[in-house]
């Protein structure tokens, strides 16, 4: 049959016939004339399978399970309300229902096809089923990756995991597994004292992938833990969580190529390599990835900070590895490299105390009594909702300048969130006084007098006190 294609016996003994059948074959160690007598076998097998009426029989079987498969799996799907299926369920059991529900149409066909190949096994030869026999093992290695991968959030990572191992469990089925691997391991590329084939990339990417899935489930239930610790600072906690993760992610990696029988050492010629390119093109990126480890460890920054770098200004929400990310008030986010922070000057709020200096400046005429005006002042700095009351405002008399008196207010306040919208609200009560005490605000009035035509100009200033 065709699925159990036989293969061709290396050193065969002098009385075994040509064609003979065995179960391990080695290509690369076969003779041209064993690879002819190869061929031959499988084209015969084939054509034999294809000209046997039992071959469509089985053919149609599949197709007519497939349908009423389907149609069934649509009818199920009307009557079941798959959002509301098991709401109450733990989750692990929820998820569980849901894969089951998703693969009703599988389920459906592999009962359908264990029953056609009952019947067919005690009415005929059992060998007139093998294509029953075939697609039941397919059906029930989907099943069961599904089930196995229902674990795994990942949309992305759940197809790329079920399709590869499908894809293992199919050629096993059919007696094909052995003898790929052998052609994948046939072509190889060697590169100082490391043999690369298609069958180590393969081995090493679906263990890697397994090792950092496994990874990266520890390091959360550890970034977890961590988080709920009140004993430690958010930097400190910052700087385990990355350690964490990135030893796990090395250990990973290591264990990944001693797996695949990758010896470290062979990976020494890419050393020479890899500083090149670490000392050409990836300056910054190192440069970024060390000054974080500096931040977190220095403590000069951290989540939840209010700081002032350059232009930007808002409060640090997370700590990258590479950047940070200061969110702005008004719904923007400036993500600034690490090294900026430890080569240029950085205004932290909210270093050592959160407690905040307001200053407001304002004038007033000359015809105004500053004593008066200073009492006001602080009067209306210290009924400011924000304002610190252990620490009483000050308002001094600061200049005479040309158009009036110049004075400076300072209060506190507990954190410097919204400093601009307190500093309006005393600004705007502040006026509402003045205007009730009769103190004026002087401003500049300009008058243009233009005599006798358009050449001769005066221009004159009036200060309105």
């Amino acid at each position: 049959m065709m699925a159990r294609a036989t293969r061709l016996c290396e050193n065969r003994p002098n009385h075994t016939r040509p064609g003979t059948i065995c179960p391990t074959p080695r290509f690369l160690t076969m003779e041209f004339n064993d690879i002819i007598d190869y061929l031959r076998t499988v084209a015969s097998s084939t054509g034999a399978e294809i000209s046997s009426p039992f071959f469509y029989l089985q053919f149609g079987l599949i197709l007519v399970a497939a349908g009423i498969a389907l149609a069934a799996n649509a009818a199920f799907q009307a009557r079941v309300d798959t959002t509301s299926l098991a709401r109450r369920w733990p989750l692990p059991l929820r998820r569980l229902a849901h894969v089951l529900v998703e693969s009703f149409p599988t389920i459906m066909f592999t009962v359908l096809i264990i029953g056609a190949r009952i019947v067919m096994y005690h009415s005929t030869w059992p060998s007139r089923s093998y294509m029953l026999v075939v697609a039941v093992k397919l059906a029930l290695a989907w099943l069961v990756i599904r089930l196995m991968t229902s674990v795994i959030r990942n949309a992305t990572l759940v197809k790329l995991v079920s399709v590869t191992a499908w894809v293992i469990a199919a050629l096993s089925v059919i007696n094909q597994l052995e003898p790929m691997a052998d052609a994948l391991d046939s072509v190889s590329v060697v590169l100082g004292g490391l043999r690369l084939t298609p069958l180590l990339v393969i081995k090493l990417g679906l263990i890697l992938i397994a090792a950092l899935w496994v990874t990266n489930i520890a390091s959360n239930f550890a970034e977890s833990r961590i988080n709920q610790s009140s004993d430690l600072t958010p930097s400190i906690q910052v700087l385990l969580v990355k350690m964490i993760r990135m030893g796990l992610m090395i250990v990973a990696i290591a264990l990944a190529l001693s797996a695949v029988g990758i010896n470290l050492s062979a990976l020494a010629v890419f050393s020479g390599a890899v500083g090149v390119g670490i000392g050409i093109g990836l300056q910054k990126i190192v440069a970024n990835f060390i000054s974080g480890i500096i931040l977190l460890a220095d403590k000069s920054v951290k989540p939840g900070d209010l700081v002032t770098i350059g232009d930007s200004s808002g409060r640090i929400s997370a700590m990258k590895t590479r950047y940070i990310s200061v969110a702005a008030g008004d719904g923007r986010e400036f993500l600034i490299p690490n090294e900026d922070l430890v080569t240029q000057k950085v205004t932290n709020w909210t270093y050592t105390d959160k407690n905040t200096l307001v200053k407001v400046t304002f004038n007033t005429n000359y015809e105004s009594d500053p004593r008066r005006v200073c009492q006001l002042a602080i009067e209306i700095a210290a009924a400011a909702p924000r304002a610190i009351k252990s620490k009483p405002p000050n308002c001094i008399l600061t200049e005479f300048g040309e158009t009036g008196m110049k004075f400076s207010l300072t209060f506190w306040i507990a954190d410097p969130d919204g400093m601009d919208n307190v500093k309006s609200e005393v600004m705007l009560s502040l006026w509402e006084a003045f205007k009730r005490e009769g103190i004026k605000v002087p401003y500049p009035v300009r008058e243009l007098r233009v005599r006798g035509g358009a050449l001769p100009v005066e221009t004159s200033v009036e200060v309105s006190n």
